[in-house]
C-alpha cells in the first residue's frame, strides 16, 4: 500500500471550487475612499510573534513587526499592482523587480563610477513623530541613513559576507547619501535599499533601547502602541506620515485607518473561526484544504490563490555521514513520490519545483521539463533507484537518523510521518523531532541542528535565495553544503551587470545545487488569503518589501457602512 495512504491524515477535504471563483478578485471599482477605522489582521505568519525589534538583531521578521513603524530607502511602487493596471502581484516575500521599486525616504539613486558607489538623494518632508520619554519631532537626516545602515553593516550579528561588496555609508550632504562599493553587486537595491534589515531610526532610539517595543519611534505609517508577546500587537495611525496616494484625481493622505491589530494565534482552527465570524478583515495565509469550507460558510470573502514563495525542504547535513554523500541525498530525493503527495495530499495544490527559483521570476526561472536528467531524477519516484544509490555508498541496509520539525507547523506536522513511511520502503529509518519554534531557530543558529531539519525557506529573491541556501557560513544554509566552485560563479553573477547574462548564471547555478541534493526538495503549496468586502482598495497584495506589508495596510480603508449593512 502507498505510504500516502498509510499515514493517518489530519484534515480531509473535498473537490476544489472552480478555479475562476479561487483565483484573484478582480481589481475594485473606484470608489470614494474614507479615512477612520480598525483594521484586524491575521498575518501571514500569525504563529509568531516578533522575534526582536531591533534590525541590527539581523532577526528575518524584523520588517513584518518593524515596518509599519521604520521606512526604507525603497518601497515597492504598489501602484504597479495588478489590482491598479500594472503588472506586478507584490507577493515575493523579497523581490521588487526593478520596474516595480520606487523611492520610500529616497528620491532617487543613481550607480556611479570612478569611485564605485550608489548617490541617493533623500525626500523632504520626512519627519520623525515625538516619542515622550525618547525624543522630540524632528525632520530625518542623511545622518539618520547614515547611522542606520553602518549600524547594520557593523553589527555582530550580520550575516557573513552579505555586505562585504560595501566599503562605507556617508553623508555626503543634508538630503545627500552616499554608498561607497569595493565591488558592483547587482542586489544592492535589497541588500540596501528594501531588504530584510534596511530600517532607518533615529540614533535617540538606539541610545533609549531600541530592543523595547516601547521605544520604536520612525518614520513610517504607523506607532507601535500595544504588544503583548504570543497575543497582539497594535499600529496606529502616525499622523506626521509623508506619504500620499493619489485616487481618481485626488491626492489623499496615508494611512487610512486609525489602527491595525496583528493576532498571534498558534491554533489554526482558532484562526479560521476569527475569519469567518468577521472578527478579523485579513486572513493572509489559509492552507488549501480549509477553503472549500471558508467558502461555504462565508461565501462572502475576497480571495486569492498564490504559489508560497517559499521551499519546503528536508535539510540534509552534508557535513556528516552518511549525507555527505551525494549518492545517499539523491537517494533520499528519489524515495520520496512527490507526485503522490501534490495529488494526495494537497489535492493537487501545489507544484514540484518552485526553489530555489520561482516561476514568478519571469525570464530567470526554469521549468522542470527542461531540465537535464540528472536534476529530473531528483524529482522522479524510483525506490528501486534510491536503494541501488544507497548500496553503492556502503548503506546495503540503509539507515538511521534523527530530523527535527517545529511543531508550530501542521502542514510539517503532516508530512514528516508520511516521509518517514517513503523511507521506511527504501530501509531508512527517520526519527521524527518535534521542537518549538525558538527551540529550533535555535538550533539552526548555533549549528546544532540534527542530521535531518524540515523547513519552510524563503527565497527572497533570486540571487539570495542561492546565496543565503548554498553559500558557505549563511546561517540560512541549514544543509552545510560547500561547493566552491559555486560561490565563485555567484560572486560572477552578482557582479554581472547585463541582466540577460545574470539570469542565464542563476540557472546553470540551479541545475548544480538542485543535481546536489543537499535538500529533499518536497512539492510547493499554494496558499490563500482572504477578506471581507468591506476591506477597500485591497486585493490581496502581500509584501512591498522584503516581508512588509506596511505601505500596503496603509492604503486600505474600511468601509463601515457596509460592514454594518453585512451584520458585523
Amino acid at each position: 500500500m502507498s505510504p500516502i495512504f498509510r499515514v493517518r491524515r489530519l484534515c480531509t477535504a473535498g473537490t476544489l471550487a472552480l478555479a475562476a471563483a479561487l483565483g484573484v478578485a478582480s481589481a475594485q471599482a473606484a470608489e470614494a475612499p474614507r479615512h477612520g477605522g480598525r483594521l484586524e489582521i491575521i498575518n501571514y505568519y500569525s504563529q509568531l510573534s516578533a522575534l526582536s525589534w531591533d534590525p541590527a538583531d539581523f532577526a528575518w521578521k524584523i520588517n513584518e513587526d518593524a515596518g509599519h513603524i521604520y521606512d526604507s530607502l525603497i518601497v515597492g511602487d504598489l501602484d504597479q499592482a495588478q489590482s491598479r493596471g500594472g503588472k506586478f502581484n507584490f507577493e515575493p516575500d523579497a523581490w521588487l523587480a526593478p520596474e516595480a521599486q520606487r523611492g520610500d525616504l529616497a528620491e532617487s539613486w543613481e550607480v556611479k563610477d570612478d569611485p564605485l558607489r550608489v548617490e541617493i538623494k533623500l525626500r523632504e518632508g520626512v519627519k520623525f513623530p515625538a516619542k515622550e520619554g525618547v525624543m522630540q519631532a524632528r525632520d530625518l537626516t542623511a545622518e539618520d541613513v547614515a547611522y542606520s545602515l553602518n549600524r547594520m553593516l557593523k553589527s555582530p550579528r550580520a550575516i557573513p559576507r552579505f555586505y562585504d561588496f560595501v566599503d562605507r555609508v556617508e553623508a555626503s550632504g543634508p538630503r545627500e547619501v552616499t554608498i561607497f562599493m569595493s565591488r558592483y553587486d547587482s542586489d544592492w537595491p535589497y541588500l540596501l535599499g528594501y531588504g530584510y534589515y534596511t530600517q532607518i531610526y533615529p540614533k535617540e532610539v538606539v541610545d533609549k533601547g531600541i530592543n523595547d517595543w516601547r521605544n520604536a519611534n520612525g518614520s513610517g505609517p504607523f506607532k507601535l502602541t500595544a504588544y503583548t508577546q504570543g497575543n497582539s500587537a497594535t499600529y496606529e495611525r502616525n499622523p506626521e506620515y509623508w506619504d500620499k496616494t493619489t485616487i481618481d484625481g485626488k491626492e489623499y493622505p496615508l494611512p487610512f485607518v486609525d489602527a491595525l491589530t496583528y493576532r498571534t494565534v498558534v491554533d489554526e482552527s482558532t484562526r479560521l473561526s476569527l475569519l469567518r465570524t468577521g472578527r478579523v478583515d485579513i486572513m493572509e495565509n489559509i492552507r488549501w484544504n480549509s477553503v472549500e469550507e471558508l467558502k461555504k460558510s462565508a461565501p462572502d470573502l475576497q480571495w486569492r490563490r498564490a504559489l508560497m514563495h517559499a521551499g519546503n525542504l528536508l535539510a540534509l547535513r552534508n557535513d556528516v555521514k552518511p549525507f555527505d554523500d551525494v549518492r545517499v541525498r539523491r537517494a533520499m530525493n528519489m524515495a520520496v513520490n512527490k507526485q503522490e503527495i501534490i495529488d494526495a495530499l494537497y489535492e493537487g495544490n501545489a507544484e514540484l519545483l518552485a526553489f530555489p527559483l520561482h516561476p514568478d521570476y519571469l525570464g530567470i526561472y526554469q521549468p522542470l521539463e527542461e531540465m537535464p536528467d540528472d536534476v529530473k531524477q531528483v524529482f522522479t519516484y524510483d525506490p528501486e533507484g534510491a536503494k541501488k544509490l544507497l548500496a553503492e555508498a556502503g548503506y546495503p541496509k540503509g539507515f538511521k537518523f534523527q530530523a527535527q520539525v517545529c511543531a508550530c507547523n501542521p502542514n510539517f506536522m503532516e508530512l514528516m510521518p508520511l516521509l518517514a513511511a517513503y523511507y521506511e520502503q527504501i530501509g531508512v529509518t527517520m526519527e521524527i523531532v518535534p521542537m518549538e519554534y525558538a527551540a529550533i531557530f535555535s538550533s539552526m543558529n548555533s549549528r546544532k541542528h540534527l542530521p535531518g531539519y524540515i523547513m519552510q525557506k524563503g527565497l527572497s529573491n533570486p540571487v539570495a535565495a542561492l546565496r543565503n541556501s548554498y553559500t558557505k557560513d549563511d546561517p540560512w544554509n541549514t544543509p552545510l553544503y560547500d561547493n566552491p566552485e559555486f560561490e565563485q560563479r555567484l560572486q560572477t553573477a552578482m557582479a554581472e551587470r547585463d541582466d540577460a547574462k545574470r539570469a542565464e548564471i542563476l540557472r546553470e547555478l540551479t541545475r548544480t545545487v538542485l543535481a546536489d541534493a543537499p535538500f529533499v526538495y518536497l512539492p510547493t503549496p499554494y496558499v490563500y488569503r482572504a477578506w471581507w468586502p468591506w476591506v477597500k482598495n485591497y486585493d490581496g497584495e502581500l509584501f512591498a518589501g522584503a516581508i512588509r506589508p506596511g505601505p500596503i495596510y496603509a492604503r486600505i480603508w474600511i468601509d463601515q457602512d457596509l460592514k454594518k449593512t453585512m451584520g458585523y
